[in-house]
């Protein structure tokens, strides 16, 4: 999948001598209780895969403390509307950041559809497949092995979170869904019990920042955006619209249930900017 280009990145604001303070304390905290929580959380899941196998009782409240702990560091506000799904299903979001990964744990338990080559980024792969992530090839040809994979997550009622856009995004837009994801809904044993819910993550940038401050998107290095992010003062919020789930069974094929999604997505977004061709 091609990342999205859109505009030109922001320029980073220079970091200061106090900027470099919070980048070394924040970076720090959040380095601590991240991984050590990591290590806490691979210790209990020896003893909980071979209880309860895919489901998992106790290592999502982990996974939740630590994202929820990062916006207390970062001191990003969090701000939440409308309710979570209940039902059994999946999620679909926006993507704006690597902040999506904290932004979508820290209230729902979820686990995150991601592309494969992300297992085996330093630090956060590791993180990713400890979580439960779901890794899956962007390839046509494993669309059937793709399909099995999220029945067999859906049927032990994991809610999985993608982001149908397929890329990151500077966090002012929505692209449109692709939609071959969406057809593992679809299947006999779940079209009739499965609800699908829209979120929308809008970021708001720090005072007199780019409004793009936090997104991450295009050929942006990771390394460079963290700092950014890790010195900013003060910092900006983050806002997570839940919608109402939309059943499965009310639309006649992936396309419709997809097109209901993202219109769901962009109707909470402030100001959208117009999408590209």
């Amino acid at each position: 999948m091609t990342p999205w280009a859109g505009d030109v990145p922001p320029q980073a604001p220079p970091i200061g001598p106090l900027g470099w303070v919070r980048v070394a304390w924040r970076g720090a905290a959040l380095g601590t209780v991240t991984f050590g929580c990591l290590a806490l959380l691979v210790l209990v899941r020896l003893v909980e895969r071979p209880l309860f196998g895919w489901h998992r009782p106790v290592t999502p409240f982990i996974t939740q403390f630590v994202c929820r702990m990062a916006f207390v560091i970062l001191g990003i506000r969090y701000r939440v509307r409308g309710t979570q799904m209940r039902a059994r299903g999946a999620v679909v979001a926006n993507h704006a950041s690597w902040l999506d990964i904290f932004t979508l744990n820290a209230r729902k338990r979820i686990y995150f559809v991601s592309k494969s080559e992300v297992a085996g980024w330093p630090g956060i792969g590791w993180l990713a497949r400890a979580t439960g992530t779901v890794f899956i090839n962007r390839d046509r040809r494993e669309a059937r092995q793709h399909h099995d994979l999220f029945e067999e997550r859906l049927t032990a009622g994991h809610k999985l979170l993608f982001f149908p856009e397929g890329t990151s995004t500077d966090g002012r837009r929505v692209l449109s869904f692709k939609t071959t994801l969406f057809a593992a809904f679809f299947s006999a044993p779940l079209r009739d019990i499965l609800h699908v819910q829209p979120v929308t993550v809008i970021y708001t940038a720090p005072p007199g920042q780019d409004p793009r401050f936090y997104g991450w998107w295009g050929g942006m290095e990771f390394g460079p955006h963290l700092l950014k992010v890790l010195a900013a003062h003060p910092q900006g919020g983050v806002e997570v619209v839940y919608h109402p789930p939309l059943k499965v069974a009310d639309f006649p094929d992936r396309k419709a249930l997809a097109r209901a999604c993202e219109a769901a997505v962009r109707s909470a977004m402030p100001d959208p900017v117009a999408q590209p061709a």
